[in-house]
Formats: C-alpha cells, structure tokens, sequence
C-alpha cells in the first residue's frame, strides 16, 4: 500500500516549499503531469457549472494507492531533500491521484511492514495525535457564546484591515441577533450538538486501532469555538510530555474557513512557547483522497440504497458545507476542487461494484447577503423534484461526525423541502462516526506520517518565523499545493463601476454605516428603531 500522507510543518514552512519547488521547476516530468491535472480539474470545474447539472460518470480508473512510500523517498536526488526534511516530489501534484501505479509500489509497503517499521520510528518517544474539529454548544445556554467564537473569528467573516478592530463588536451582534432562531435548531436535536461525544468516541477509536497497529500514542482533542478548545489540549500535550505530535483535522477537505483558522491558530499557540518550538511534529492537511476513507463512504452509501424499493432509480446527492465564492475564486481556497474530485472518488467506487445510480453535488449552509458556492442544496432539491426525481438519497459529503447540519438541516429542513417539491421517497447516509474502517484509515495515516515528524525539525529561530501572517492565506495556500501560482489579494485597489471590486466595498460600507448608527442607537437611547418600537425608549 503506497503511502499517501504529505507531512507539512507549522514553522517555516512556506519558505522551505519554495526553495525546494525552484530547485526542481526544469523537471519536464513534472510539466507534464501539471498539465494532466489542470486538464483533468479544469473538466470537474466544467460539470459542476451548471446549478442543476447532473455530474457526469467518470470513465477515468485512477487509482487511489498514491504518494511515496519510504523506500521510494530514499530513491529520490539529493535535490529533493533539504535541511528541515523531505517534502515529497516538487514535479507532482500530491492532492491528484495518479492515473496508473505499477503492482511493485503496492508490494513497497504491506501491512506487516508498515508495523515493523513503525516499531523503530517511535521508540522511546512519546506520540500524540491531536484532533481538530469545529466544536459545538453542548446546552442551548452555550449558543450565544458558542456563535460570537464563531463569528470572531476572522477566518469566517474577513474584514479588511481598516476595519478589523470591530471584528469583535460585529460578532457580538450577530451572535445576539442569530442565538434565538440557533437555539431553536438545537432544542428539535435534543438541547444541544453531539459533535463533542462523537469526536471523543472517535479519539477513543483512533487509540485503540493505533495500539493494535503497534503504535502506543495519546490521542487529543481540539475543537476550534468550544470546548475542549485547542488551547485545552496544547496544554493537556504539554503535561503529557509528548515528544512527536501528528496534527490531523477532522476536515476530509482541506478549506481555509476550517483547517486553515485551525492551522493558523496552532501556528500562533507554536510559536509563542518553547516546548512546543522544541516538539517535532507534521500534519496530515486532508485525506478526502484515502481508500478507507472512499470505501467507507461507499459502503454507507451501498447500505441505504438498498433501503429504497428501486434502488437503481435513486439519485445520490451529495450536500456539503458551502463555503463564500470567495474564499474560491480570490483567495484561491482549494475546497471546491478537492470536494468535487472527492466525489468523483466516491462514484468511480460505486461503479466498480456496479452502482451506476445519477448523482450531483450541491452546498448547503449559507449564511449572508454575499455569494457562497453554487449551486444551493435547497434551491437544487426544488428543481430536482421539478425535474420529476423520486427518489433522493442525502450524503453528508463534508461531515465525519453528526451535528446540527445533518440531523436538522438535512434531516428536518432539506427532507421536507424535498417532500414538498414532489420527491416521494428520501434517505439520508450517516456520518462516518465510529465506522470501523474509517478509524482504521485514520490510523494508518497517522502511521503513515511518523516517518516525516523527525524530519520537520528546524532551529528556533526558524520555528518562530510566521507561516501565514495575520489576514493573509496566500502563504498557507502557496505551501499546500506547490503548483498553485500566485493570488492576488481580494480588495487591491478601488474599482468604480459595476465590478466585483465596487460591490464588495459598497457592502462594506453600507455594513459600516449600520454599525455606527446601531452604536449610536444603544448608547443615546434615541432613533429611529427607538421611534419605531424596535429598541425599548429610555426615559
């Protein structure tokens, strides 16, 4: 089994990636396969255009054995190898599959070897694997709070810096403003999110396989707006006095707006102490391409086909999160593609087993006036069921673990939508959970990484040079995938005009002008929402 993990480190990296890409840009094998998948992507974006298109079945085998094992990783030039560690091939796109891999390269790495091999790379160390997921309010009193964290943070609502000391008045307001209709939403799911008991399930899971596999580790986890907060579970690594940490968010897709704000805040945590300057560890950024991770997915999905009465005529429809267009088109935010080819995964699995059902893909979740990934998961299942669609089967494409967007957004919203728009019989996938082969994946990967923990060590002076500065994502992006080319800032510059530019400063300042008015409402006592009843008159 090849292995498929790229190992990133926090500290210095970006400017590590860039020597090593420069030093290899003559490589023509590396051109060559640049252009297979830029054609290759450039046709998912193709099928994905129109809102309702249903996505084409992919004819293409490639596949999902990929990366380079540790053999492979000691054939490869010196060039390829610098000071702070081996970053695998600069000529290849590691977030692609290849589209053919010899039967030697799954010989390179048996399961018996994989154990042997982990036995020597964690000795006497002390392993750990931290968890990252978003977090959940576990009381419906937690909602509010729960949302400002949300809300504050400036990876889900972008301020341009002028304006970014009101991040935190601003979060105040929606979180106040959104908490009734939030609270309502987790009192119909029991009084609150489960996502906490399930991820510690999962931990609990990851370090069980992780020892049956040979690998004693201590398994953490960190969520980014609630408890246990990724500060709590620094601090419980420190007093554990772990020696190699693995990094691995629960995100199968990598997208600014989750693993990005979770990568950026650990940077920020990395760099201001020095055991943790000192401590060797690498990330695992997404894993949406992992065979464990696809088969599962396929395997839930065969399981609630056959629920239906003509399994065949069920069309399989995959919701994600949405993300705004953007993160996408101006702060070049991978997620999109990754999602759409983390599909074609799914249905090229389903079609080795003869599942030849039509599916599509769509983005739920919304929040705004502004633009987020099309097409809409509520506005597509109302021309499906136009379109005269039966029977639909939700996935939950972008959720490991059950929450409030699939047990009532999708279960309670989206199903009767779809009820109402004609569609006759629904179903739903569960999340991954606990699934038995999902966790097992998950362990291997962790396995899988150990080799390069050691290798990402570097000075101190090193470690505390800022990966991604504040507000920016470019650097982040630019070491995650060494092919992308440079982006440009959102905002550069004032557009007049009927542009993009002119419409997003015209938001902002539109947003502006309603905040100081509403300060001005609350602090006076007087004005029109007062005249009008909305505000309580002070005498």
């Amino acid at each position: 089994m090849g292995i498929e993990v790229l190992a990133l480190s926090l500290p210095s990296l970006a400017s590590q990636w860039e020597r090593v890409s420069s030093s290899n840009q003559a490589s023509t094998r590396g051109v060559t396969e640049t252009r297979s998948i830029e054609h290759r992507a450039s046709n998912i974006t193709h099928q994905a255009s129109s809102p309702c298109r249903l996505l084409a079945r992919s004819t293409c085998k490639a596949q999902i054995f990929h990366s380079y094992s540790r053999v492979q990783m000691e054939a490869l030039p010196k060039s390829n190898i610098v000071k702070s560690g081996w970053l695998g091939p600069p000529s290849l796109d590691w977030r692609r599959p290849l589209e053919k891999c010899s039967p030697s390269l799954g010989a390179l790495m048996t399961s018996k070897t994989l154990e042997a091999s982990s036995k020597l790379l964690v000795g006497d160390e002390k392993v750990g694997v931290l968890l990252l997921n978003l977090g959940g309010p576990e009381t419906l009193e937690d909602v509010q709070p729960f949302l400002f964290n949300l809300f504050a943070d400036p990876d889900i609502i972008r301020l341009p810096r002028l304006f970014r000391f009101l991040q935190k008045p601003l979060a105040q307001f929606i979180s106040v403003l959104r908490a009734p209709k939030s609270k309502e939403g987790y009192a119909s799911i029991g009084g609150g999110s489960p996502l906490r008991r399930i991820t510690d399930a999962q931990a609990e899971e990851l370090r069980k396989f992780l020892s049956a596999k040979d690998v004693p580790a201590k398994v953490y986890v960190g969520m980014r707006y609630w408890h246990p907060f990724t500060e709590e579970a620094i601090e419980q690594i420190k007093r554990d006095g772990i020696t190699k940490l693995v990094v691995l968010p629960l995100y199968p897709q990598f997208s600014i707006s989750t693993s990005g704000s979770s990568l950026r805040l650990l940077e920020s945590i990395f760099k201001e102490d020095e055991y943790l300057v000192n401590m060797q560890h690498t990330i695992i950024p997404s894993w949406y391409q992992r065979e464990g991770y696809i088969k599962a997915m396929a395997n839930l999905i065969e399981q609630e086909l056959q629920k239906f009465e003509f399994p065949a005529k069920v069309m399989i429809f995959f919701s994600a999160h949405g993300v705004p267009l953007a993160y996408v088109e101006e702060a070049g935010d991978p997620y999109k593609a990754e999602m759409e080819e983390c599909v074609d995964l799914i249905m090229e699995e389903l079609e080795n087993r003869n599942i030849m059902n039509a599916y599509t893909l769509a983005y739920q979740s919304r929040v705004g006036p502004v633009e987020w990934l099309k097409p809409y998961t509520d506005e597509t299942i109302v021309e499906l069921g136009q379109k005269g669609v039966k029977s639909l089967l939700a996935v939950p494409i972008s959720f490991v673990s059950e929450h409030i967007e699939t047990l009532e957004e999708i279960d309670v919203e989206y199903k009767e939508l779809a009820l109402k728009s004609g569609i006759e019989k629904w179903g739903r996938v569960p999340a991954l959970g606990c699934e038995p082969n999902f966790i097992s994946d998950l362990a291997d990967a962790v396995i899988e990484s150990l080799p390069y923990v050691g290798a990402m060590a570097v000075s101190n002076l090193e470690a505390r040079q800022s990966l991604v500065p504040l507000g920016s994502v470019e650097e982040l992006l630019a070491a995650y995938d060494s092919q992308r080319r440079e982006l440009p800032p959102p905002v550069t510059m004032w557009e007049w005009g009927w542009t993009r530019s002119a419409e997003t400063w015209n938001g902002r300042a539109a947003m502006l002008a309603v905040l100081v008015l509403l300060v001005l409402e609350v602090t006076t006592g007087e004005g029109f929402l007062h005249q009008w009843g909305i505000l309580p008159l002070f005498r």
